[in-house]
């Protein structure tokens, strides 16, 4: 875990909004279409929901996930041609306990 690149990371609004997002998926976005394909928000996010709901190229996202992915708050899977990112619970409660005890 490194502290500075979580930082960075929570630094963008949007970047903490989509980690807000994710924290409880089925609020934000619809879970229909994942059951209808034999999945669910347990895999995680589709980038293409994520790019809806920011409003923002999905460039911008693409990028914004990867920032997030580096600093280890985010987890991804692949799943046909379609990307799937869900929260590093680990990292969070690593970096939460950092923040506890060195600040």
């Amino acid at each position: 875990m490194e502290p500075t690149l979580i930082y960075k990371a929570l630094s963008n609004e949007t970047r903490s909004q989509i980690m807000q997002w994710l924290k409880n998926p089925e609020e934000f976005f619809d879970e229909q279409p994942y059951l209808q394909q034999g999945l669910n928000f347990q895999i995680g996010v589709c980038v293409g929901d994520i790019q809806s709901k920011a409003g923002l190229a999905q460039s911008v996202i693409s990028s914004y996930l990867l920032t997030m992915q580096k600093a280890g708050l985010l987890e991804s899977e692949r799943i046909g041609k379609w990307t799937y990112y869900r929260r590093n619970e680990e990292t969070i409660q690593a970096f939460s306990e950092y923040i506890q005890k060195k600040l």
